[in-house]
C-alpha cells in the first residue's frame, strides 16, 4: 500500500479514536448513558468495519466497490472527509474558548446555595455534546443528500467560436464525456443512461478526458463496455486520468489498448470530417518518463513535459484538439496555438458554496466551463461520474460542444 494511503488511513483512525473517546465521555451524565454508549459503539463499528473493507477487501481477493451499497461507502466518505474534520475544528474552537475563558473568568454573584462551579458544567456539557453530535448528524444529512443525486447528471450545451476553425467544420459537434469513475459510486443503470444520453446527442466526435474507472482494474471490463457502446458519427478517442492508474498504470494502458478502444498516451490520431483532417492529441497523465515517481508525476512541470512530447506531432493543415485530463495543460497548449483543449479532473470543484466559491478556484486555475486565451479555448467538464458521494453547486454533466467559425 502506498505511503500516502497509509498516512491518510492513519489520520482517519486517529480522528475516529478521538471522537469515540470524546463521545464516550460526553454521554456519561446523560439519562440512559449506557444506551447512548451502545449506539456510539455501533456507529463506530459500522464506520471502522466499512472503512477496513474499502481499504483491505481487495487484499482478500474481494471487490469492495461491488459488494458495498453506495450509501454505506458514502457514509464512510462523508464521515471521514467532511464530518470528522469539521468536528475537529469545532472541538479545537471549544478548547480554545475554554482556555481563554478560564483566564478571563471573574466571580459571578449567585443565589445563596448555588455555586459557580455547579453551574459551569452544564454549559460545558452542552457545548461538548453539540460538538459530539454534529459529525454524525452531518454524516446522515450528507449521505442522504449525496446518495439521492449520485445518478443525476445534466447535458451542458456550449457553443465556442474559434477564429482558426476551417469553415467546412462550422457546426462540428463534440460530446465530451469525462470522469465516469466506473466503480464505487457510478455503476449499474446510470451507466446505461450515460451511453443513451451520449448517443442521443449524435455528435461527430465523442471525446473522453480521463478517469474512466474509479480505481479498481476489476471494473475496467464494464467501463470499456460503456465506451464501446458509444456511437459517434466519426470518431471516439480517450486519454487517461489519475484514477485510471491507481492500481497499475501499465495494466490499465495495456488492457485498454488491447480492447481496441483508442487510448492516446502522448500520441495522436487523425480523422477526416467533411474533407478536413482533424488531429486528436491525447496527453499522458503526468511526466512522460516511465520511471517518474508519484511526486514527479504531479504538477505543471510534469504536464508541460508531456506536452513537449505531443507538440512536435501537430500537423500543418490539420485542425488539432487536445485531450488532457488536467486543465492546466491549457497553458502550454494555448502557447503552442492549439485552438481547443478539453479537460476534466476537477469535478467542477465538487464541493462549492457557489459556482465561483469553493474548492475549484482554491485548487485550480481552471475548474469548470469555458476559458479563453487569445484564439485558444479550454472546456473543463465537471465529469459525469463520482469518486466522492456528495456534490454541491457542481452538478455532474456530459458536455455538448458546438464549434463555430468566428
Amino acid at each position: 500500500m502506498p505511503l500516502f494511503i497509509l498516512v491518510i488511513l492513519s489520520a482517519m483512525l486517529a480522528l475516529d479514536a478521538t471522537w469515540w473517546w470524546t463521545a464516550h465521555r460526553a454521554v456519561r451524565t446523560f439519562r440512559r448513558a449506557r444506551a447512548w454508549r451502545i449506539a456510539i459503539a455501533t456507529f463506530m463499528a459500522f464506520q471502522l468495519l466499512t472503512l477496513g473493507w474499502i481499504f483491505f477487501g481487495r487484499v482478500l481477493g474481494q471487490r469492495p466497490e461491488q459488494t458495498l451499497p453506495a450509501w454505506a461507502s458514502g457514509a464512510v466518505f462523508v464521515w471521514h472527509f467532511i464530518a470528522l474534520p469539521i468536528g475537529a475544528l469545532v472541538w479545537a474552537g471549544i478548547g480554545a474558548g475554554k482556555a481563554i475563558g478560564s483566564l478571563r473568568r471573574k466571580p459571578v454573584p449567585t443565589d445563596p446555595g448555588e455555586s459557580v462551579e455547579a453551574a459551569l458544567p452544564t454549559r460545558r456539557q452542552f457545548l461538548t455534546s453539540a460538538a459530539v453530535a454534529a459529525p454524525p448528524l452531518l454524516t446522515g444529512i450528507g449521505t442522504a443528500w449525496g446518495t439521492s443525486q449520485l445518478n443525476d447528471f445534466r447535458v451542458r450545451r456550449i457553443t465556442i467560436p474559434l477564429a482558426s476553425l476551417p469553415s467546412v467544420l462550422d457546426g462540428l459537434a463534440i460530446a465530451q464525456v469525462s470522469d465516469i469513475h466506473v466503480g464505487s459510486f457510478t455503476r449499474g443503470r446510470v451507466l446505461d443512461r450515460i451511453i443513451e444520453t451520449t448517443n442521443s446527442l449524435k455528435a461527430d466526435l465523442v471525446l473522453l478526458t480521463g478517469d474512466l474507472i474509479n480505481n479498481a482494474l476489476s471494473d475496467l471490463p464494464a467501463a470499456l463496455d460503456v465506451v464501446k457502446r458509444m456511437d459517434p458519427r466519426h470518431a471516439l478517442v480517450m486519454c487517461e486520468g489519475n484514477h485510471d492508474l491507481i492500481e497499475s498504470r501499465a495494466e490499465f494502458e495495456r488492457r485498454t489498448k488491447n480492447s481496441g478502444v483508442p487510448l492516446l498516451i502522448n500520441e495522436s490520431m487523425t480523422t477526416n470530417i467533411r474533407g478536413q483532417d482533424i488531429q486528436l492529441l491525447g496527453l499522458r497523465w503526468g511526466s512522460p518518463s516511465f520511471t517518474a515517481t508519484r511526486a514527479e508525476n504531479r504538477g505543471d512541470a510534469a504536464i508541460a513535459a508531456s506536452f513537449d512530447v505531443v507538440r512536435p506531432q501537430i500537423r500543418a493543415g490539420a485542425f488539432p484538439i487536445l485531450l488532457a485530463h488536467h486543465p492546466h495543460a491549457f497553458d502550454p497548449a494555448a502557447a503552442a496555438g492549439v485552438p481547443l483543449t478539453l479537460a476534466g479532473h476537477t469535478h467542477g470543484g465538487q464541493l462549492m458554496l457557489t459556482p465561483n466559491l469553493g474548492f475549484g478556484p482554491m485548487m485550480y486555475r481552471y475548474w469548470t466551463g469555458v476559458y479563453r486565451k487569445g484564439d485558444s479555448a479550454l472546456v473543463v467538464s465537471n465529469g459525469v461520474g463520482n469518486w466522492f458521494p456528495l456534490r454541491t453547486s457542481a452538478p455532474a454533466e456530459i458536455v455538448h460542444i458546438t464549434l463555430r467559425t468566428a
